[in-house]
């Protein structure tokens, strides 16, 4: 794979990089409404494809947060056409990484030393390339270690590339600039506090801890004598991406076993720690030779506070969702409903944010929940579909619930996402014994 030079850090190479790209983008359409002229029947697959490809060579080469805004893209399969899922699905564990000299450089510059200054052997060429950084092998008093190393001005381009990023959300999303400012910084806090590596090993060391008697699962050591700002050192381990593994099982046994592992994980941070992993996606996570569960990136971590955690998880109970008065109190303390609401807007919303919450729980209804059940998914599917299209919805302020949703939202939908493509069937309630 090509490697990296440079990267654009300033404001206006950035700005100028999607300009460039958008240019692409009128061109494809061009191109496609030509050839429609002459084939009335031509689907948007070809656009589609043309479209994904231009814009995530474009993000590819930013890198930071505008490729980890096409990395959380690729978990919206409801949402985008599939070319699109499938291009930004990249973003996850392969990009073009940076060049041997830039990794030196920036080596130099946050740890002080070259790294064959700081280990037996490092291999300059990366293993594996994401948005925010990539890894590298290295080894040192006989232990095989991962180094991932922050792309250089990545930290210091998160407030511009948002502002970029904003205007389009406000009209995909239909939110007001003001009421909407509240989102935009929790998705800036988590960016930055994802740059932090200081505070990921600390974080990582901390859950790694707590987590550690839950079956199937192991996490990396951590070196924190060997990282920095921008710089960490772990254990390397030895395993598959979890989505390789996802598409070459075909054992519903290791399935389950590894599906398990990831539910526990997933309802010990939330229910013990009242703390979550919100970084759900595939390359985050791997399968060792004994598949066993590994988590390896602790980097985007969602605190829960006790005035969100309680009303939310109030509502997986269907005797508090069917409540009516019991579920109007909760989505005033959830920031759903506003007390200046009109009939109409308490209405609307109420039966929107009923079939969510309704939809979000149905896990939590059964022992045993298979995350293959096609009533389920297509529901999913539709209720997604309903709302991503209502005009009802377009007319209204979007700016509806706490900013603690986008993050636990995300978390849930790439949680069960992971769960679906791997196929499994997990106890749900078989976590409680871990508290």
């Amino acid at each position: 794979m090509k490697t990296i030079d440079k990267i654009p850090t300033g404001k206006i190479g950035r700005t100028s990089k999607l300009v460039q790209t958008g240019v692409k983008i009128g061109g494809n359409y061009i191109k496609y409404y030509g050839k429609k002229a002459f084939n009335s029947e031509l689907t948007r697959d070809e656009l589609d494809e043309d479209n994904a490809t231009d814009i995530y060579d474009g993000l590819k080469s930013l890198k930071g947060s505008a490729l980890k805004v096409a990395q959380m893209l690729s978990m919206e399969k409801n949402l985008l056409p599939g070319a699109y899922v499938e291009k930004f699905s990249l973003a996850q564990f392969s990009v073009p990484p940076l060049s041997a000299p830039l990794v030196r450089k920036t080596f130099k510059k946050y740890n002080g030393a070259y790294p064959e200054e700081l280990y037996d052997t490092f291999a300059t060429q990366s293993v594996n390339a994401a948005s925010i950084g990539q890894v590298h092998k290295a080894t040192k008093d006989g232990k095989k270690l991962a180094v991932k190393i922050q792309y250089p001005g990545v930290a210091d381009s998160i407030s511009s590339d948002l502002a970029m990023v904003k205007p389009i959300a406000l009209k995909m999303f239909n939110l007001s600039a003001k009421d909407s400012e509240k989102y935009f910084k929790e998705v800036e806090g988590k960016l930055m506090e994802e740059t932090d590596y200081i505070l990921e090993v600390k974080q990582s060391k901390h859950i790694s801890k707590a987590a550690a008697h839950i079956p199937n699962i192991k996490f990396p050591k951590y070196y924190e004598d060997l990282s920095s700002e921008r710089i960490i050192t772990m254990d390397w381990m030895n395993g598959m991406h979890l989505s390789e593994f996802s598409k070459q099982n075909t054992s519903q046994e290791l399935a389950d076993k590894v599906g398990q592992a990831l539910w526990d994980f997933y309802m010990f941070q939330i229910h013990g720690l009242q703390m979550v992993h919100a970084d759900p996606h595939p390359g985050n996570f791997m399968v060792d030779s004994e598949n066993n569960l590994i988590a390896i990136d602790f980097g985007c971590i969602k605190q829960i506070p006790d005035d969100f955690y309680t009303p939310y998880f109030s509502l997986t109970d269907r005797n508090n969702l069917n409540n009516s008065d019991y579920f109007h109190g909760r989505l005033l303390e959830l920031e759903i409903l506003q007390e200046k609401d009109t009939d109409k807007e308490t209405k609307f919303f109420s039966e929107m944010f009923y079939e969510m919450f309704a939809m979000f729980s149905t896990p939590y209804q059964s022992e045993v929940f298979d995350f293959t059940d096609k009533e389920f998914w297509d529901n999913l599917s539709q209720l997604s579909e309903k709302y991503s299209k209502d005009p009802e919805l377009r007319r209204m302020n979007g700016n509806r619930g706490s900013r603690h949703f986008l993050y636990m939202s995300r978390t849930f939908f790439g949680l069960y996402n992971l769960l679906h493509d791997l196929k499994a069937k997990v106890e749900v309630n078989k976590f409680r014994g871990l508290l």
